[in-house]
């Protein structure tokens, strides 16, 4: 029987096209870990806030397609700290407040939620560790609310900050968008982006998020391959 997962999310997670290239999304990337009678449907979109994603009818659209036994990945957080009215919310009470509704999108349906903190930016102090960020207090707001809700929670942000400086500064910059001038037609002027993965970096991020699942047991172990 074919079990459906929905991601609903940002461009770290979105599917990219050649117009992006390396650019490569964990929503591309985690079906290296499903077993084969799982498809995944990515609804992620670049820039996207769990307001804006909202407001501009793309959780309807998976409303209108999820089924009972299906899951929602529910992914946001890095978008959701910007200023302009469109996409900012804030971390304890409007963030809160627009993840409640993909929750109950989910559980109306009879699907599973499952809630994933953004992933962590690599960008490092001088003593080798990942710097603090202005949007950890949405990762935090997230897991608060997925015990309120008693929904599972798979902490990517935590996950990501302790293998980046497991790797190191250097090392990990091939995860990223580190390009150099004139290397893809893509981005011909070259590139420093610590937020973006490239392929081998979201093969290693959905890694994560498949060990999120098994740590999480039962119907999400289930879905993982190994």
């Amino acid at each position: 029987m074919i079990k459906r997962i929905f991601w609903a999310g940002d461009s770290t997670v979105a599917q990219n096209k050649i117009d992006s290239y390396p650019q490569t999304g964990i929503g591309q990337t985690l079906g290296l870990y499903l077993n084969e009678d799982i498809v995944v449907y990515n609804y992620a979109k670049n820039g996207r806030s769990s307001k804006s994603f909202v407001a501009e009818g793309i959780l309807e659209k998976i409303k209108k397609e999820i089924e009972e036994g299906d899951f929602l990945f529910i992914q946001f957080g890095h978008n959701d700290q910007k200023v302009d009215k469109e996409r900012n919310t804030e971390p304890y009470s409007t963030y809160q407040e627009y993840l409640t509704k993909y929750i109950e999108v989910a559980r109306e349906q009879g699907a599973y939620p499952v809630l994933i903190t953004s992933l962590y930016r690599r960008i490092f102090s001088e003593d080798g560790h990942i710097k603090d960020e202005v949007h950890y207090e949405y990762p935090n707001a997230m897991k608060i609310l997925g015990e309120r809700l008693e929904v599972p929670v798979i902490d990517l942000c935590q996950k990501s900050k302790a293998l980046l400086e497991k790797t190191g500064d250097e090392n990990s910059k091939k995860w990223f968008m580190h390009l150099k001038k004139g290397e893809f037609i893509s981005h011909i002027e070259g590139l420093e982006d610590n937020t973006h993965l490239k392929y081998e970096g979201a093969v290693i991020m959905a890694e994560l998020v498949a060990e999120g699942l098994q740590e999480l047991g039962g119907i999400y172990k289930e879905l993982i391959k190994y």
